[in-house]
């Protein structure tokens, strides 16, 4: 199976991403493909529900190996901790076809994308009290571009 390609557009605004911008888009991404699984497990479309949840537990992987545990310690403990229970929830979803678990781990995520959201206005306006970037954030993170270019691809 070959892979799909990559909308150009998309490969571009990945590449020129800052590190928040493109956390952000991973959280968009494991949303929407949580979403589709959802979608297609609702119809028994097992095939379909299982690459999505395949796709957002790569994401969910990504935001959790990409965390910075020399910066906010407990902060990356607590958030690893938070990802490998989303990543857990979706394998459940995917093995056992468990609609409640997928359904859990959207909101979930979608929790943490309003938070992060909140973080970068925060940031933007000077009142993150931070030191400028976010305590989980890794600068020039390849392996976060790289996830991101192929689990958001053209047809994805």
């Amino acid at each position: 199976m070959q892979p799909k390609p990559t909308n150009p557009y998309l490969r571009t605004k990945i590449m020129t991403a800052s590190p928040e911008e493109l956390r952000l888009m991973l959280y968009e991404g494991a949303i929407r493909f949580c979403r589709q699984a959802r979608e297609a497990l609702a119809k028994n479309d097992h095939e379909t529900s299982y690459n999505g949840l395949m796709r957002a537990q790569k994401i969910v992987l990504e935001l959790s190996t990409s965390l910075n545990h020399k910066v906010a310690p407990e902060l990356c403990d607590r958030l690893s901790a938070l990802y490998t229970y989303i990543y857990r929830r979706l394998v459940d979803g995917s093995t056992r076809h468990d609609l409640p678990a997928v359904d859990e781990a959207i909101r979930l995520l979608e929790f943490e994308k309003e938070t992060w959201q909140l973080l970068m206005k925060q940031l933007a306006d000077g009142t993150g009290g931070g030191g400028g970037k976010p305590a989980g954030d890794r600068v020039g993170d390849t392996g976060a571009q790289q996830t991101a270019i192929s689990s958001l691809s053209l047809n994805g």
